[in-house]
C-alpha cells in the first residue's frame, strides 16, 4: 500500500505542529520564536516594488504577506526560487561569501524554502527543499538535495516527544549487544555520564532517575525547528533531516545526516566530509568525520575523529580519539583511543582510555562459539598488538600489552603493566608483570606525555588523568603483589630469596581452564614496589609544589589529621578518564537517587568538585602508599627529604631507561638492513640522541631536579 497521501496545496508550509500540541493562546510559531537567538530583529512586509522585482526574477511565494524581510534588503539577490509558509529574512546585501577558495554571492537562487528564518547575508543556492530551519548569519547552503525538520525532531537526544510511544525512544547499547547496559544519548553527554549509567545496573533506581533526568532536561515539546549556526557551510550533500548544526561547522559531500546534533563553535569547529552517513547521535565539538565514515546510535566526544570508512555503531567514543577504517560496535570507549586499521574490530567492550588497537586486532568476536557474547573490560593503556584475537568474557588491568596471537580462552589479567603472550609451542599463557617498567619505559612515558600534549580541547568538561601511575593503577599493583606472593608461596618458593635467582611460577586464574605461567615474578615484585614508591614521592612533591606555604608539619597534618581518611582509600573508579574515590561516586549516586541532583548540569558540577578534591585525595593516597611500603608515613622532615632524594634518583633512572629502551631500535642489526650505510640510516631514521621525546625527557628531568632542590631548601 502506498504511503503517499494528498494534501491541500494552500496549507503547504503551515500546520507544522498538530493542533493538539499547541498551548492555548499560542500559534504554530511559538517555539520557533523562542529559539531565535541574538539581537532582537525587526521584520517588515515587502513593498510593492520589491514584490514586482521578485516576481520578475522568477520567484514564487504562496503568500507574499508572509514573506517578511529586514533592512537593508536587495530583492534582486533572490532569483528563481519558491517560498511557502512564514518566511523571515535578515539583511540581504550584495557581497561575496568566501570559505577557503570557495566564493559565492549572497542571496537565494534556484531553491525552495519552506517556513524558515534566515539570518543576515546568507547564501542558499540550488537547494530544492529546505523546510523548517532557523539559519544564522553568513551561512552558505549550496546544492543540498533535502534539508528538513519534522515536528517531532529530537536532534540526537534520547527523548520521546509529547504524544509518542516509549518504543520510539532511541537507545544506545554500549558494552553489551543484548542491550543490558542501554543508555540514552544527549548533547551534553561525556564518558563519565555513560559509565555512571551503564556500569551500575544493579542500582535500578539510579538508572531510572538518569532516564528521567534526560527526558526532563531535553525538550519534549513538538515543533522545535532545526538550527544552522552562523558562519556554517553546508554544500553538496544528500539528505539532512532533523539535524541541529552549531556555529562555524563545515559539512561537505555527506550522503545522509539524520537525527543529530553537530556541536560546533568558532573556537571548536566541527567538520563532516564526503560520503559520511550519520544517524541518531551526537557529534561533539571540534569533531571530524571524513571519507565514507558511518555512525549509527552514537556519541562522539570532543576533538574525536572518524576517517576512511570507519564504522561507529551503538557506541560512545571519548574525547581526543581517532578511529580510521575499522569497525566498532557496542562499546563504551574512554578518551584518547587510537584505532587506525581496516582489519581491526572492537565489540561489546569497555575500554578505559589511553588505548591503542593494532592492525588485525579482533577484540571480542566469538560468534563461532555456542555461548552468548559477553563483555570485555580493559583498564587504561590497553594495547593489544598485531593480529590479537580475544574472546568474551575477558578483563584486563591497566597498561596491559598483548603479544601477537589468537587467544583461545577467556582471560582475567589482573596484573597491571604486564606483557601477555600465548605460547603456542608450550600450549600455555605467559604473563610478565611490570613489563613496561622493566623493559619499555619509552613507550610508557611517551604515552602519558602524548595524551597531555595532544589534548587541544578548548573546553574540558571531561576530566582526564593521563599519568600511568595514579591511584587506580597503584591499587592494581598492590592487589597484584598480594596475588604474586600467594603464588610464590604455593609454588614453595620464598618471596625474597637470598640469591638473585628468578624463573617462572604457576599463576592460576589468569586464563579459563588452561594453566597460566608468571615470568620473572621476583624481579616484577621489586619493580612493582619501586613503582609504588615513585608514584608516592612524585605525588607528594607535586602537592607540596602546588601549596608553596606548606611545611612538612603542615603536610603531615593534612595527610593524617582531622578531616582526612586515616585509612588508605583502596577503591577508585575511572569515571570516563577521571579517577575518583569510590566513596565519592557512591555519594553521587545517592544524591541522584534522592533527587538532590536532578540535572546533568548538576551531575557535571559534582564531577568538577571531585576534580577539585583530587589533588588532596591523591596526596593522601600517596601518603598511604608510603605507609603500606614502610609501615608508616615519613616521621619527620629528614625522613621526607630522604623520600625526595629517592624519588629524584628514580626519576633519573627513568630518564636513562627511556633512552635505553628507545636505543634498542637503533642498535638492532635488523633495523639497518634496508639502508646502504649508517649515514643513510641517520639521514632517514635520525639518531637516537636527536629523538624529540628523549630530549624532552632530559629537559623535564632538569626541571624536576630544580623542583626537588627548591623543595628541600624550603623544608630545611
Amino acid at each position: 500500500m502506498t504511503e503517499i497521501s494528498a494534501q491541500a496545496p494552500e496549507r503547504y508550509g503551515y500546520d507544522f505542529i498538530p493542533p493538539a500540541y499547541i498551548p492555548a493562546g499560542k500559534d504554530e510559531y511559538w517555539l520557533r520564536n523562542e529559539q531565535i537567538r541574538g539581537p532582537k530583529r525587526t521584520w517588515r512586509k515587502l513593498k510593492v516594488q520589491e514584490i514586482e522585482i521578485l516576481v520578475k526574477n522568477d520567484n514564487f511565494c504562496s503568500d507574499w504577506d508572509n514573506f517578511l524581510v529586514s533592512d537593508p534588503f536587495d530583492p534582486a539577490l533572490i532569483r528563481n526560487s519558491n517560498f511557502y509558509g512564514l518566511i523571515r529574512l535578515g539583511a540581504l546585501q550584495e557581497m561575496l561569501l568566501r570559505h577557503h577558495d570557495y566564493n559565492i554571492p549572497v542571496g537565494i537562487r534556484n531553491s525552495t524554502v519552506i517556513s524558515c528564518d534566515i539570518g543576515d547575508n546568507t547564501t542558499i543556492q540550488d537547494c530544492p527543499f529546505i523546510s523548517h530551519y532557523i539559519i544564522g548569519d553568513r551561512v552558505i547552503l549550496s546544492r543540498i538535495d533535502e534539508m528538513q525538520t519534522t515536528n517531532h525532531a529530537k536532534f540526537g537526544n534520547g527523548v520521546i516527544k509529547d504524544g509518542e510511544d516509549e518504543d520510539i525512544r532511541v537507545w544506545i547499547d554500549v558494552m553489551n549487544e543484548a542491550g543490558g547496559r542501554s543508555i540514552l544519548a544527549f548533547t551534553d553527554m561525556i564518558c563519565a555520564d555513560a559509565y555512571l549509567w551503564a556500569c551500575y545496573r544493579d542500582d535500578t533506581e539510579l538508572t531510572e532517575k538518569l532516564r528521567d533526568i534526560t527526558q526532563k532536561n531535553y525538550d519534549s515539546r513538538r515543533g522545535l525547528y532545526g538550527i544552522v549556526g552562523s558562519g556554517s557551510v553546508i554544500k553538496s550533500c544528500g539528505v539532512i533531516k532533523d539535524v541541529a548544526v552549531g556555529e562555524a561547522a563545515y559539512i561537505k559531500g555527506a550522503n545522509k545526516l539524520k537525527n543529530l546534533s553537530i556541536l560546533s563553535s568558532e573556537d571548536e569547529p566541527s567538520q563532516i566530509g564526503e560520503g559520511v552517513e550519520m544517524i541518531n547521535g551526537i557529534v561533539g565539538y571540534a569533531c571530524h568525520a571524513f571519507y565514507g565514515s558511518k555512525a549509527v546510535r552514537f556519541v562522539m566526544g570532543r576533538r574525536s575523529n572518524l576517517k576512511y570508512g570507519a564504522r561507529l555503531i551503538h557506541s560512545v567514543l571519548g574525547d581526543n580519539s581517532t578511529v580510521s577504517c575499522c569497525e566498532i560496535l557496542n562499546n563504551l570507549i574512554f578518551p584518547i583511543h587510537e584505532q587506525h586499521h581496516n582489519n581491526s574490530f572492537l565489540i561489546a567492550a569497555l575500554v578505559q582510555g589511553l588505548s591503542n588497537l593494532a592492525a588485525g586486532s579482533t577484540i571480542g568476536s566469538n560468534h563461532n562459539s555456542r555461548a552468548n557474547d559477553g563483555e570485555i573490560r580493559a583498564g587504561r593503556g590497553f594495547w593489544p598488538g598485531l593480529s590479537v584475537s580475544l574472546k568474551h568474557s575477558s578483563r584486563f588491568a591497566g597498561f596491559v600489552i598483548i603479544a601477537k596471537g589468537d587467544y583461545p580462552r577467556e582471560l582475567n589479567i589482573t596484573l597491571p603493566f604486564s606483557l601477555v603472550n600465548n605460547n603456542v609451542q608450550k600450549d600455555r599463557l605467559e604473563v610478565m608483570p611490570a613489563y613496561f617498567w622493566m623493559y619499555n619505559l619509552y613507550a610508557l612515558e611517551r604515552n602519558s606525555w602524548k595524551a597531555t600534549d595532544r589534548d587541544k580541547r578548548v573546553t574540558k568538561v571531561q576530566h582526564i588523568e593521563t599519568d600511568y601511575l595514579a591511584p587506580d593503577t597503584a591499587e592494581e599493583i598492590i592487589a597484584a603483589l598480594g596475588q604474586m606472593e600467594t603464588w610464590l608461596e604455593a609454588a614453595g618458593q620464598p618471596v625474597e630469596p637470598k640469591d638473585n635467582a628468578d624463573g617462572e611460577i604457576p599463576a592460576p586464574g589468569l586464563e579459563h581452564k588452561r594453566q597460566a605461567v608468571l615470568l620473572k615474578p621476583r624481579k616484577a615484585r621489586a619493580a612493582y614496589r619501586e613503582m609504588l614508591r615513585f608514584y608516592a614521592g612524585k605525588t607528594l612533591i607535586a602537592y607540596m609544589e602546588a601549596n608553596p606555604g606548606l611545611s612538612f608539619a603542615g603536610l603531615a597534618a593534612e595527610m593524617e589529621g582531622s578531616g582526612s581518611n586515616t585509612n588508605r582509600v583502596t577503591d577508585w573508579v575511572n569515571m570516563g578518564g577521571q579517577i575518583a574515590p569510590a566513596f565519592r561516586v557512591d555519594n553521587l549516586r545517592a544524591q541522584i537517587r534522592e533527587g538532590r541532583l536532578d540535572s546533568w548540569t548538576a551531575i557535571h558540577k559534582a564531577y568538577d568538585e571531585f576534580w577539585a578534591a583530587y589533588p588532596l585525595d591523591k596526596a593522601r593516597h600517596a601518603w598511604g602508599i608510603l605507609t603500606y611500603l614502610q609501615g608508616k608515613g615519613p616521621a619527620n622532615t629528614g625522613a621526607f627529604i630522604t623520600e625526595l632524594d629517592h624519588t629524584l634518583e628514580t626519576q633519573r633512572w627513568v630518564a636513562d631507561q627511556v633512552y635505553c629502551s628507545r636505543a634498542k631500535d637503533f642498535h638492532d642489526p635488523f633495523r639497518n638492513i634496508t639502508y646502504r650505510n649508517k649515514e643513510e640510516m641517520d639521514q632517514v631514521a635520525g639518531k637516537v640522541e636527536d629523538n624529540f621525546f628523549i630530549k624532552l625527557t632530559r629537559e623535564k628531568l632538569g626541571q624536576f631536579e630544580e623542583t626537588v632542590k627548591l623543595l628541600k631548601d624550603r623544608l630545611t
